[in-house]
């Protein structure tokens, strides 16, 4: 079968570098149960306008039924000369019901196949992925209850800020994939669209009913341009952008990670299921899987670049530099997948360090805000005059080595006569998250609130 199945014109074989470069079997036998999702609808479609006769039709479907059994059993013999997924199933196919498996392209070309495979994986392979961080999410709001009120110092510029809790830490990855659940949401409904039927680049002749292959393949409709329906691949872009921005997002607590289990930080600490040791000390466990995860992102946005680069200079419609549209993706969303696994895996192996955390939080003087505040609330100064005044607090315990708690009423007096023992409220670093009741504030009350709304909205969408 080798270049008969599209070759006529062709006397001789591709060159053996030719069909080194050509070929796509190696990855794209990856789209296997999609191609033959497509085939079986576009083979009923053929049938009931009556292109092809019913017998045709039952000996195509029993055939291609036949021929993804094999695959999924791995009975089915590669071979490059056959180039794709596309000519492998043919192939099979006429091997075993004859040439009614030629009247199976009739109307379609590999254009509009491969672009209709594409979207039914990248909406198969999107479904999976939003279960994967619908889970995440629930690892993350479940550890976010049960440390809701656990104090912790806040970050920024990687310089301690304000106490928060580690529940209100945690919810903020919540809230990041919960907008990377709505991407994956919104490339797949722009995806939902069905090529099958454009045929080449300017559609068919035949009299053929595309809306009823969408409707049979669960798309929304058929895309409306033929010339778009084969040279689009945005689609892909889309998921690669949502999948790109997840990663980045899994990254940053993957840093976080290695940072807390190092000893200098000490915040949590990882089981040996996601730890590996040292060849030449002893004493150290690495955080391995969190930096695979850092590390594996970079893979995820090179997709995107890569594949960025593939389609900015390509003339409508097809060229076959768009083959190389599947590689990177297929790359891309498998390790976000694993990614995503590892890291529901590490946030439900965390055990926090709740002595650590709460000794931390009070370093660096993180309520001099709450001091600030104070001032302002108790005292009517301006924020700037009260952000001055405790400017000088700080630069007073700092001198002396000591906490702003540590300061007598005096020395804080020495400073803004009007002061009283009250200050002392605000000082500590419980009663500064405790204050913090703001919406979207970290006090206890809020976080452990946040949380059941979040575990209550997944559980419930997995019920359903």
């Amino acid at each position: 079968m080798s270049n008969r199945m599209w070759g006529g014109r062709y006397e001789s074989g591709p060159a053996e570098i030719m069909e080194e470069i050509n070929a796509s079997i190696d990855f794209d036998r990856k789209l296997a149960p999609q191609d033959i999702r497509g085939s079986l609808a576009h083979a009923a479609m053929l049938g009931k306008t009556g292109i092809l006769p019913q017998s045709d039709v039952e000996a195509i479907t029993q055939g291609l039924r036949t021929v993804l059994g094999e695959i999924e059993a791995g009975k089915m013999a590669w071979s490059r000369s056959l180039e794709d997924i596309h000519m492998h199933v043919e192939s099979r196919l006429r091997e075993l019901i004859g040439p009614a498996a030629g009247r199976l392209h009739t109307a379609r070309s590999r254009n509009d196949q491969v672009a209709t495979d594409m979207r039914l994986w990248m909406r198969d392979t999107i479904d999976a992925v939003d279960g994967q961080i619908a889970d995440l999410m629930l690892a993350f709001a479940e550890a976010a209850r049960a440390h809701a009120g656990l104090v912790m110092p806040g970050f920024t510029h990687l310089q301690s800020a304000q106490p928060v809790t580690f529940g209100h830490h945690l919810l903020a990855y919540v809230e990041m994939l919960s907008r990377d659940r709505g991407r994956f949401a919104d490339a797949r409904r722009r995806l939902n669209e069905c090529p099958l039927g454009a045929a080449a680049l300017a559609g068919t002749s035949f009299p053929i009913d595309r809306h009823m292959t969408a409707e049979a393949l669960g798309f929304d409709r058929p895309t409306a341009n033929s010339l778009d329906s084969v040279s689009d691949r945005d689609f892909v872009l889309e998921a690669l952008a949502a999948a790109a921005i997840t990663a980045v997002h899994l990254s940053r607590f993957a840093e976080e990670i290695v940072l807390w289990t190092t000893p200098q930080f000490n915040f949590i600490a990882l089981s040996d299921a996601f730890t590996t040791g040292s060849s030449i000390m002893p004493q150290k466990r690495n955080p391995d899987a969190a930096e695979l995860v850092r590390g594996k992102t970079g893979r995820v946005a090179g997709a995107l670049q890569g594949l960025l680069m593939v389609l900015k200079g390509l003339p409508l419609a097809y060229g076959k530099d768009m083959q190389e549209d599947k590689e990177g993706a297929f790359d891309a969303m498998q390790t976000l997948s694993l990614c995503l696994a590892a890291t529901a895996g590490m946030v439900r192996d965390m055990k926090p360090n709740a002595d650590a955390m709460r000794k931390a939080a009070g370093a660096g003087y993180a309520t001099a805000t709450d001091l600030a505040d104070w001032l302002v609330r108790a005292l009517g100064l301006p924020f700037r005059d009260a952000h001055h005044v405790t400017g000088r607090l700080v630069g007073l315990a700092s001198a002396r080595g000591i906490g702003l708690e540590e300061l007598s009423l005096a020395e804080m007096q020495g400073v803004e006569p009007r002061i009283t023992d009250e200050v002392f409220e605000v000082l500590g670093t419980e009663a500064s998250v405790r204050s913090r009741r703001s919406y979207g504030g970290t006090a206890p009350d809020n976080v452990r609130a946040q949380a059941e709304g979040w575990l209550a909205r997944l559980r419930g969408s997995a019920a359903t």
